[in-house]
């Protein structure tokens, strides 16, 4: 105990000596970076600090979950560099001066671990770090961590109409976060995730150095493939696989209400959707209405084909559904995009490159995999929780397909042959205070806790991607793999314990960490 409270106050009394001298801090570090790279960074623009005007903007700009807009913590300086070498000067100085580094690209940290941190830190904002490079001739393209998944859709297509990339649904989600996480969207079940179709990347080491996939070597170009963001360096700019989309592919979204049969429905989706033709994805969004205490639950899907094959084959694998091709809407992949980010049939593509999330809230985030199909009574049992609550989301994903086979020590993502489906569940709401969000928070884990004889056992698995503080925190020096095996393994499995030695050989002070960043192995 005596310990934690020296550590405590002495936390305390280096965050006040660096904040009450922010000016000085700020002239050393633009010192410093000067003399590291004097060839780059002479536009000192890049740096902030908390009396510059941008400082309160760029902060708040990319936030995306706004529960984390009043945090008691606040970095020393945020920089923007638009060049490699103001990146390479940013974390050696950050070393110098004993400072944290958290490293954001689209601000859709769960836990905000991106822009947040107990000690005194800066961020590293890859924001103006965003450019894209797409050759249809090799099928490729160099996109850098700050781009988001909308800017790279929209730049593919600019270029091709049967080319597409496998991420997510979400256009404001950073490149970087997404790819080192796995990344997956409506093309997992033909492509994998976003990670698996990664052959390239320039990396900023714990000495400054920059690697590309010859120089870090096959264990590292392994690890950044899906061991999660920040952890191992920081990730320039990556070199992507094009998967082939045709021109003409189809939508739909059937929504059905719990007095329409739904959950036999839902039973049978179980069932059949991770072994269905790979060209179609079909996954189910749920959401509750506490205020009419109803639930809606939705299908929507999308098939890499026109409207006539797929009635066909949904005549075929799912009559249940009674899918009619009135449902179904003809469109492009890229317009598919949009469609499945939530903007209406026929927006501009343009709302791609909107920087602001479509539907922003406060939320609680947790995930799950399903091993085997939840039975009636237990799916109805979800429904009696969603009924109660307003706002309450979950999203089933349906995996098989190219998932099946790659195997799970392929990439850190280890959750292939045998995971049916994924589920996200989201607790969202508008006011935000203490008060509020601990009530929120406390349906959502109450919710989590129900669906445990449900999910998968040994470890209950869960995605890194949509991080969660609750399966467990790195101990108080981050360093220890033995304390924090109990968030590692359930994001990880048996892929944890290897993340956790190569952390030790390629970052062996443990510069590049958080509350949930890959640990050394002891």
């Amino acid at each position: 105990m005596m310990k934690q409270v020296i550590l405590l106050v002495s936390l305390l009394l280096l965050s006040i000596s660096w904040t009450c001298t922010s000016t000085p801090i700020q002239k050393v570090f633009k010192r410093c970076m000067s003399t590291q790279f004097s060839a780059y960074t002479k536009n000192f623009e890049i740096i902030y600090n908390p009396e510059s005007s941008l400082y309160s903007y760029l902060l708040q700009s990319t936030i995306q979950n706004p529960r984390w807009l009043n945090a008691t913590t606040q970095p020393l300086l945020i920089v923007a560099p638009f060049h490699e070498a103001e990146v390479q000067a940013a974390v050696l100085c950050s070393k110098k001066y004993d400072l944290q580094v958290r490293v954001r690209s689209g601000g859709h940290d769960y836990e905000g671990l991106s822009f947040l941190c107990p000690t005194p830190y800066i961020i590293i904002d890859l924001i103006n770090m965003r450019s894209i490079d797409i050759n249809v001739e090799e099928e490729t393209g160099w996109v850098q961590s700050g781009a988001t998944l909308g800017e790279l859709y929209y730049a593919i297509a600019k270029k091709s109409q049967v080319h597409g990339f496998p991420g997510g649904v979400c256009p404001t989600i950073g490149i970087g976060g997404h790819l080192s996480g796995g990344g997956f969207g409506t093309l997992l079940r033909k492509y994998g995730l976003a990670a698996d179709n990664v052959l390239d990347a320039y990396l900023i080491d714990v000495n400054g150095r920059i690697l590309d996939r010859k120089a870090m070597g096959e264990e590292l170009f392994w690890a950044i493939r899906g061991g999660g963001g920040a952890s191992f360096g920081i990730i320039l700019s990556w070199k992507i696989r094009l998967v082939r989309v045709p021109k003409i592919i189809t939508g739909f979204t059937v929504s059905k209400t719990l007095d329409s049969g739904v959950t036999k429905l839902v039973h049978r989706w179980q069932e059949i959707a991770p072994y269905l033709p790979e060209d179609l994805f079909i996954r189910i969004i749920t959401v509750g209405d506490g205020f009419n205490k109803a639930v809606q639950v939705s299908f929507n899907s999308l098939f890499l084909g026109e409207i006539d094959t797929l009635i066909r084959l949904m005549n075929k694998s799912f009559p249940e559904l009674g899918l009619k091709a009135e449902d179904c809407i003809e469109m492009s992949w890229v317009a598919s995009t949009a469609y499945f980010a939530g903007f209406p049939n026929g927006s501009l593509l343009e709302v791609l490159l909107d920087k602001k999330q479509l539907f922003k809230s406060n939320f609680k985030a947790k995930s799950d995999f399903v091993t085997e199909p939840i039975p009636i009574n237990g799916l109805e049992g979800i429904w009696e929780r969603f009924v109660e609550e307003e706002t309450a989301i979950m999203i089933m994903d349906p995996f098989g397909g190219k998932m099946n086979e790659i195997s799970e020590s392929e990439t850190p993502f280890p959750h292939r042959k045998g995971s049916l489906y994924n589920i996200q569940y989201l607790k969202k709401w508008e006011k935000n205070g203490v008060r509020e969000s601990n009530r929120h928070v406390h349906w959502m884990r109450s919710l989590y806790k129900y669906m445990g004889p449900y999910v998968s056992k040994s470890p209950r698995a869960a995605y890194v991607n949509y991080r969660d503080l609750d399966l467990g925190t790195n101990n108080h020096d981050n360093t220890n793999y033995l304390q924090s095996t109990s968030w590692g393994i359930k994001y990880f499995k048996g892929n944890f314990k290897r993340l956790a030695q190569l952390k030790s050989k390629v970052d062996p002070e443990n510069f590049f960490r958080s509350e949930q960043s890959i640990p050394h192995y002891k």
